[in-house]
């Protein structure tokens, strides 16, 4: 199963730093359409073992078949290293995401579409640069400290509504998009 996948954390030292949520929804695989509801696992609420537990069990991310999930997300590398990292500091299996090496799982990777926008610069190709969100998450860690996490969850629903929207054009118009160049080359 396909799903949208994204994390914010207290900053980004895998080693340091903790995910304070993780967000995830099941995608329809050829529209990007969701299937579901955004779930938006919030460590405030517990702590960041009980919602690394929790996602892995609710999606089963470690399972064999290398299908049963399919991350689609922004720079899931972020997201890759801090479930491994923050799983091993508290004794979990890590997560693989994008599978290990010799081992690649499949994943769709949006952020290469605000690298090409960006004509090939990596610095400031981010979700923001691409759609119609606002702003990037770097003031998450201090809406954190002074606790105004429902400003972090308008953040999150926000900025999936922006990466779906993205998805969904993309899944529409790539095909046509790539027709052109193909009959055009």
């Amino acid at each position: 199963m396909n799903y949208y996948l994204d994390i914010e954390t207290t900053g980004t030292e895998q080693m340091r730093d903790k995910i304070i949520t993780i967000q995830y929804m099941e995608l329809e695989r050829e529209t990007a359409k969701p299937l579901g509801p955004l779930k938006i696992l919030k460590e405030w609420e517990s702590d960041e073992k009980t919602i690394l537990s929790k996602f892995i069990s609710e999606t089963h991310v470690n399972d064999e078949y290398r299908f049963t999930f399919v991350p689609i997300g922004f720079n899931l590398d972020f997201e890759h290293k801090f479930f491994w990292w923050r799983c091993k500091a508290w004794g979990i299996e890590p997560i693989s995401i994008l599978g290990e090496s010799g081992d690649q799982k499949p994943y769709i990777d949006l952020h290469l579409i605000s690298i090409l926008k960006n004509k090939g610069e990596f610095r400031g190709a981010s979700l923001d640069f691409v759609t119609n969100k606002p702003h990037g998450g770097s003031n998450i860690p201090n809406l954190y400290r002074e606790k105004k996490y429902a400003e972090i969850e308008s953040y999150i629903k926000n900025e999936a509504d922006e990466f779906v929207n993205l998805a969904q054009w993309l899944y529409r118009e790539m095909p046509q998009l790539l027709e052109k160049f193909r009959i055009g080359n």
